[in-house]
């Protein structure tokens, strides 16, 4: 279960720094028990975000299954995938 204001603190730091690689390592150390995942919007397909922002998106994963999968449920959610939009300039 990831809380709405753990992502609202994610968010936070992804505006303030940035959506990238060295963002995400950041974001590992601080929210050790969430998987954090970096890549573009583009690159996802179909979910809600559960945050937007002008400069990136960010999608809940559920980790419980075989596989990882996208989810709309926070409760549900293990992970975050911080998607940087394609006309986000650094």
């Amino acid at each position: 279960m990831i809380e709405q204001s753990t992502i609202t603190d994610v968010a936070k730091l992804v505006h303030e720094k940035g959506p990238s690689e060295e963002t995400v390592k950041e974001l590992r150390a601080k929210f050790g028990d969430i998987h954090f995942t970096y890549c573009f919007d583009d690159d996802v397909c179909g979910p809600k975000p559960a945050y937007e922002d002008d400069a990136f998106n960010i999608y809940l994963v559920d980790g419980t299954a075989h596989c990882a999968t996208f989810t709309s449920y926070p409760e549900a959610a293990s992970g975050l995938v911080i998607a940087e939009l394609d006309d986000f300039c650094a």
